[in-house]
């Protein structure tokens, strides 16, 4: 096994471009390979992913995110293992699913959307990508959390320079002094509001994490802080691109469009493909506990794992012409596309299964929803071409988009 030479280096600006190419080469020729600069091996295979993420022989931890997320968030659920991590999700998940989401959230959901969509729809012309998807995750999660909506703009540079850090894999000193420092501006600001829940709870997200127990466990000020910064930033930037991306996938395909506008049902499918075909998520790491074989060779213990869930999802061994965006494909199922029995590998899989997938999409099927809705004949601006950005996490940059304007 050596560094992978025949398709560009994943940190390059080439691969930045359009990772796609590279991904094809490194499934068929390096699936896997050692990383100088990032000091990681990397697989690339849907098999070798798959494993990773349901580790049904506990080979491998998630003691990464303790130099990965802990500088920016402190110590959160991602890092612990065992009944630790357990009690931890059972105190936050139910939050996230069956009658809360439903009666408490989804109406938090649909009011930030209605407001942003209200915004510009009378106008004929916005940018999805920096109108609305850049700010309903955030405003949503805020309003779940019961935070002061005077705060927003202070929430925004927080989520923007945290996502910087967490993309921030070549160690740019000022990037990761940035997330430093945002760490201690969002304690100073969130142990406060958290002790005040404590004493008068509301109904809001933060009241419930206060009072949730489980086995005689409750959250500590720090767990609860670090959940939020966590929320806040995962829940925030893998949603603002899944919206921006399954729109620009679906403008980008006139027929599956039109086939979604006319069947709303058909929107799960839609986010389904997206996640396969475009996912916000491109790499997740872990470490190994203990020596691992892989496709391509050997990972020793205590390495750092980078899984390339952008070209897992592109796997010819796992979906039939994978490369073609296809919200009617056969080899993905709609049913299980939110659960950890996910056949695709966006929200990862096994007990660290994305605990706001369902969050991620009814925020999707709302906005999409009300996007349609709001926008006749909604179209690219003309000569306008999707350009998606990032390494780490990826989506369109920016979307403008011309439509008849409708009233509020």
């Amino acid at each position: 096994m050596s560094a992978a030479r025949q398709a560009p280096d994943i940190l390059s600006a080439e691969f930045a471009a359009d990772p796609y190419p590279a991904y094809r080469v490194l499934r068929e020729e390096e699936p896997l390979f050692w990383h100088e600069a990032m000091r990681s091996y990397v697989v690339s295979r849907y098999e070798d992913v798959e494993r990773v993420f349901k580790d049904r022989r506990a080979e491998f931890t998630t003691d990464n995110y303790s130099w990965q997320l802990e500088p920016v968030h402190g110590r959160t659920i991602l890092q612990l293992d065992g009944r630790e991590h357990a009690v931890r999700r059972a105190l936050v998940a139910p939050a996230f699913r069956g009658a809360d989401l439903q009666e408490k959230f989804l109406p938090v959901i649909e009011r930030n959307s209605r407001e942003l969509v209200d915004a510009f729809r009378g106008k004929g012309s916005a940018d999805i990508v920096g109108d609305y998807a850049t700010r309903f995750p955030v405003n949503v999660i805020a309003d779940m959390l019961g935070l002061d909506r005077a705060d927003r703009s202070r929430f925004h540079g927080w989520y923007t320079t945290v996502i910087a850090f967490l993309g921030n894999l070549t160690g740019d000193p000022e990037v990761t002094a940035a997330g430093e420092r945002t760490r201690v501006e969002f304690a100073e600001y969130m142990i406060p509001v958290i002790r005040e829940r404590r004493a008068d709870p509301g109904d809001d997200l933060l009241s419930v994490l206060c009072a949730a127990e489980v086995d005689g466990v409750r959250m500590s000020d720090e767990d609860i802080k670090a959940f939020c910064s966590l929320l806040l930033a995962a829940g925030g930037e893998t949603t603002d691109k899944a919206i921006a991306s399954i729109l620009a996938n679906l403008l980008a395909h006139p027929d599956q469009l039109a086939a979604v506008r006319e069947d709303r049902a058909l929107i799960a499918a839609a986010f389904a493909e997206t996640l396969r075909y475009t996912p916000p998520v491109h790499m997740i790491m872990r470490q190994s506990a203990t020596e691992v074989e892989f496709s391509g060779g050997v990972v020793p213990a205590g390495a750092t794992v980078t899984c390339l869930i952008g070209a897992a999802n592109r796997d010819t061994r796992r979906y039939r012409d994978p490369d073609r965006f296809d919200i009617f494909r056969d080899d993905l199922s709609t049913t299980s596309a939110f659960s950890a029995a996910a056949d695709h590998l966006a929200f990862a899989l096994g007990r660290h299964f994305c605990v706001g997938a369902l969050l991620a999409k009814a925020e999707v099927e709302t906005g999409l929803n009300h996007l349609l809705d709001a926008l006749p004949d909604l179209r690219l601006a003309d000569g306008f071409d999707p350009v998606e950005r990032g390494v780490f996490t990826r989506g369109p940059q920016s979307l403008p988009v011309r439509f008849t304007p409708t009233p509020a």
